[in-house]
């Protein structure tokens, strides 16, 4: 059998217009190194010079008629890009109307040659000479039930290859001596033990670095070692490169990361599972801008393994994915749901409660709490007064030097700007001329203070963006954490306050009502069982929700409005922006009939901002013609480009494109 002579190669370039397979004949010298998912150096003559890319396939035959350039180099001999990988790249980038480069290299970690040295002489000395410290990984484990869950359901879900939203349960639970988690966390390892112990690769994936710590501990404590994979950012380059090759051997394993994980390679994938899909964390800030949850569903189908989004709040993308029939619903039994009591504000006859802001019935709760182990506080800012006004006037304090907000991070410290972190001494006042300041709301340090003194004689521990405070134990003591920040607690807390809950409503989103409900879902089932969760200043469908612990109730409710004045996820939508002709152009070419256009809009720099919105039937048509027209766009910006110029003074695209973007929507 011959060697193939030619290699298609995919340009690791942003460029919409290299977004193709490039064909390039393979030189004899590295007939034997050009294999398909190895990285080479191309010659490209549109830049002339080198650039990077991956070769995707090899062949024997092409169209084109004259005669080919040739392959540069092998940059490494190692495979990275999967078949699978580029299949899911390419199907996510149509989708989006972007670059199947742009969404490769989020998932394939820059190279690092120490590592490949290190795993390509592991492998040749337990090859040659076995040993015991280059044996083969352990074999996995027999299967952990799945707790809490009809083993039925979770079987044929796992064989069968289906996909569900599960209602993770609450609670917390030790999986080994001193090492506490949430019951989710559990749920997730069980998952994973069970597909591994069918020989298949599991991947699963949370928002941050404390929910995957937790994620780690419980599947340490069901899974071998040398089966389970750690890929996320926070690793070292060279041990998350190493981990990424790892996983191209066949595994099985269980992979475990933040958003790139749904990316890891794996041709024997038998799971994919997601932690609370409604963290904003999982929203990929760069183009073309995928979100893991659509990343992971189109895995799925491509791969055919089991899908599971596990949260104690769903979001109203999977609450859509549940009435169309594509997610079945699992909830678990056997356990009691958290006691939650909705609070007005009522001021508590305890002075020092009262100056704290928390109310009778959270008064008493907390009280009764600390009595037997640890009480979580809930508050919506971290630093001492979030932000500061003029005591004259009312109004915003500005800074003198940018004009940014300025806030007091501690009792004692002097305000500053939260912009450029200019002190704000000797302030005066833009509206009055007034030079004195007072404090409007309070954040984890005021509140943790207040409560100290509410407290007398329990430990206060802060937890949020400047204190990262992961685990607590189950002495008493009062937890001050920002949302999404919430610690640990061995033995679960013995009451949840949730104080900001107002306050957080106050925000003008279209989430903010289905962020809120995740936030407080995910604090309270942090609590013992049984203990009990105030929630201040809430009512009506919200509390509902918490009270009765159905929040598929509430996202139901929330989508069927949001059908009612077509917003997103009910319908799905592309914001175009540009100069004026060009995306008034691409809105009459887009081939949807009537299209529901809202703008333009005008917005800084001389661009226009235009937002479309379709049905899901449309989304493949309307993103071909984005892609077409982005294309078109910017080719006639490069051609404008005049001879010598810098690269930076070069003229910008003329057209950006971002498919289901939903920043116009988050501050209506």
């Amino acid at each position: 059998m011959t060697e193939a002579s030619i290699a298609r190669v995919l340009i690791d370039s942003p460029l919409p217009q290299l977004d193709r397979l490039f064909d390039y004949a393979i030189p004899e010298r590295l007939r034997g190194d050009a294999q398909a998912g190895v990285r080479v150096k191309v010659p490209l003559k549109t830049l002339g010079r080198l650039v990077e890319g991956w070769i995707v396939e090899l062949t024997d035959t092409v169209d084109y008629a004259g005669k080919l350039s040739e392959l540069d180099s092998v940059i490494s001999g190692f495979p990275v890009l999967a078949p699978e990988i580029w299949t899911l790249a390419r199907t996510a980038a149509d989708r989006a109307a972007g670059n199947a480069a742009d969404v490769l290299r989020l998932g394939i970690p820059k190279r690092h040659a120490r590592a490949e040295k290190s795993l390509a002489a592991l492998e040749s000395t337990a090859t040659e000479q076995p040993s015991p410290e280059h044996s083969s990984p352990e074999q996995p484990g027999a299967p952990v039930p799945v707790t809490y869950f009809d083993a039925t359901s979770i079987a044929t879900l796992l064989a069968d290859n289906k996909r569900a939203a599960m209602a993770a349960p609450t609670g917390v639970v030790e999986v080994t001596p001193g090492t506490w988690v949430g019951r989710w966390a559990v749920t997730m390892a069980e998952l994973a033990s069970q597909t591994l112990a069918q020989g298949l690769t599991a991947i699963l994936a949370t928002p941050d670095f404390r929910d995957q710590e937790q994620l780690e501990a419980a599947v340490a404590a069901f899974t071998p070692e040398d089966r389970t994979l750690r890929l996320d950012a926070r690793q070292s380059v060279q041990r998350r490169y190493g981990n990424f090759l790892r996983t191209h051997d066949g595994g099985p394993y269980v992979i475990i990361g933040n958003r790139s994980a749904v990316y890891a390679p794996a041709s024997n994938l038998g799971l994919i599972a997601i932690w609370d899909d409604g963290d904003p964390l999982y929203s990929e800030n760069l183009s073309p801008y995928i979100h893991t949850r659509d990343a992971a569903l189109l895995r799925q189908e491509q791969q055919q393994c089991a899908l599971v989004f596990v949260s104690h709040s769903r979001s109203t993308e999977v609450q859509r994915l549940v009435e169309v029939g594509w997610l079945a619903a699992l909830s678990p039994g056997g356990i009691r749901p958290p006691k939650v009591i909705p609070s007005a504000n009522q001021v508590s006859q305890d002075r020092l409660a009262a100056i704290a802001r928390i109310p009778s019935s959270a008064w008493k709760a907390a009280r009764a709490g600390l009595d037997e182990g640890p009480v979580l506080v809930q508050v919506s800012r971290p630093g001492y007064a979030p932000r500061l006004a003029c005591a004259e006037c009312s109004q915003t304090a500005r800074c003198t030097t940018c004009a940014g907000p300025l806030a007091q991070r501690s009792a004692s410290s002097t305000p500053s700007c939260v912009w450029c972190g200019a002190l704000a001494v000797k302030w005066r006042c833009r509206e009055c001329e007034g030079t004195r300041l007072r404090m409007v709301g309070s954040g984890s340090a005021r509140t943790a203070d207040e409560l100290g003194r509410a407290f007398p004689g329990y430990r206060v521990i802060v937890a949020d963006g400047e204190h990262q405070v992961t685990t607590v134990s189950s002495e008493p003591s009062l937890v001050i954490a920002t949302r999404g920040a919430e610690p640990v607690a061995a033995g679960g807390y013995r009451a949840v306050l949730l104080l900001d809950g107002a306050g957080m409503l106050g925000r003008e989103s279209l989430r903010v009502s289905e962020d809120c409900l995740r936030w407080w879902s995910n604090a309270i089932a942090l609590a013992a069982d049984g203990a009990p969760a105030v929630i201040v200043g809430v009512g009506g469908s919200l509390a509902t929700a918490l009270v009765t612990w159905r929040q598929e109730d509430f996202a139901s409710a929330e989508l069927a409005d949001r059908r009612e004045l077509r917003f997103p996820p009910a319908i799905r939508v592309a914001t175009l922006t540009g100069k004026d002709h060009l995306v008034s152009d691409a809105v009459q070419k887009l081939p949807v009939d009537p299209l529901d256009v809202l703008g333009p809009v005008d917005l800084p720099d001389g661009v226009v901002r235009t937002i479309i919105r379709f049905d899901y039937n449309n989304g493949r048509a309307v993103a071909q013609q984005l892609k077409a027209l982005v294309v078109a766009a910017t080719t006639v910006s490069r051609s404008n480009r005049k001879p010598g110029m810098p690269r930076a003074s070069q003229p910008a695209p003329g057209l950006r494109v971002h498919l289901d973007d939903l920043e116009p929507f988050v501050d209506l």
